[in-house]
């Protein structure tokens, strides 16, 4: 039973299917597998994973072994990546569950071919991330006749079109790439994906853009939105001029308001970032947050929403119709990304199309 005084996520997983067949339009002929690490960056991997298979998505990503193990066993039959690579610890789950390793380091690569396994893995070659991936020396070092099911590697500035490190690390990757002859190879993620067809290769892999965020820096986002962030009202107040609000006394009236504090904190996954600069939305109307973002609370004014739209149980969108995540991100000096994978248990979570 929904209970009024929790805030809800709701996610439209048809939004999520009609992005990721966006990508596919975008990007064909590569296939489209989709990233779903982060309990799919805080939407719920479950729910979103059979929503995109039964569109036709047969791969997927995720970050760590345990997530790759509980995406087998609820979706089987799916190709399931392992960002985080292989260690001999996990040697149990990785048979059992058949689950692919991206190997990132000469170390790994070893271990996984003494481990005697035989599920494909993916080779990560570092481009000019610096963080994860075989280096050059890495790839002289290894054994000519490695065969990986697929090779890929990471922009690091796919979200500026105009960024020069978008070529340089194109060309290193078709260098480093040339030793695998007839292995499928991946570089575009959300970014990459609309970068152009020299970036799609063999399969793109993205994941802020399935969830509505733009994949750009800038400019108009080509996505759907696919979920609505709300919270209701526990109580609307008014104060006068000189009266100030929230820990810290950080905001003081200027004449009489009317406050509205709504169950929605930093608990919850709004960024105490937000104090005195982000936003809800109640009726259409835009309400300044004031004051700090507490644990629990978050107090916004109120004054301009008609007071029968503005009451106790009212609701307050944080991100929705009125309000994208990337500004609610861009309010909060962040981005979409922990914007969502923040969003705490206490929030409600339901589903609208596809398989909810």
């Amino acid at each position: 039973m929904s209970n009024h005084t929790h805030p809800t996520l709701t996610v439209d997983l048809s939004a999520i299917v009609a992005n990721y067949r966006f990508i596919a339009a975008q990007t064909k002929p590569a296939e489209v597998a989709a990233v779903v690490k982060a309990d799919g960056y805080g939407l719920g991997a479950l729910p979103v994973s059979r929503a995109l298979a039964a569109a036709g998505c047969k791969t997927f990503f995720v970050a760590h072994v345990e997530e790759g193990a509980a995406l087998r066993r609820a979706i089987p039959g799916t190709i399931v990546f392992v960002l985080h690579g292989y260690a001999a610890a996990h040697k149990h789950a990785f048979a059992e569950h058949a689950l692919s390793p991206v190997l990132s380091s000469a170390g790994q690569l070893s271990d996984w071919l003494q481990s005697g396994l035989r599920t494909p893995y993916a080779l990560h070659l570092d481009t000019g991330m610096s963080r994860l991936g075989l280096s050059h020396a890495d790839l002289d070092a290894i054994d000519a006749a490695t065969a990986p099911a697929l090779v890929m590697s990471h922009l690091a500035s796919a979200d500026d079109p105009e960024h020069e490190k978008n070529q340089a690390q194109l060309a290193r990757f078709k260098t480093l790439s040339q030793r695998f002859q007839n292995t499928p190879l991946s570089l575009a993620a959300s970014g990459g994906c609309f970068l152009g067809p020299d970036f799609a290769f063999d399969l793109v892999r993205p994941g802020i853009a399935l969830y509505g965020g733009n994949p750009g820096k800038t400019g108009e986002n080509p996505m759907r939105g696919t979920v609505t962030l709300s919270a209701p009202l526990l109580q609307v107040r008014s104060i006068d001029r000189g009266d100030t609000v929230g820990y810290g006394a950080t905001y003081a009236a200027t004449g009489p308001r009317r406050l509205g504090i709504a169950a929605m904190g930093y608990a919850d996954g709004l960024l105490r970032a937000a104090s005195n600069r982000g936003h809800g939305v109640i009726g259409g109307v835009k309400c300044p947050i004031i004051g700090r973002v507490s644990m629990d609370l978050v107090t916004l004014d109120v004054s301009a929403v008609p007071e029968h739209d503005a009451h106790a149980g009212a609701a307050v969108e944080f991100i929705g119709p009125h309000q994208t995540v990337d500004a609610l991100a861009r309010e909060a000096g962040t981005l979409p990304y922990e914007i969502y994978t923040r969003l705490g248990p206490r929030i409600e979570r339901r589903y609208t199309g596809g398989e909810a």
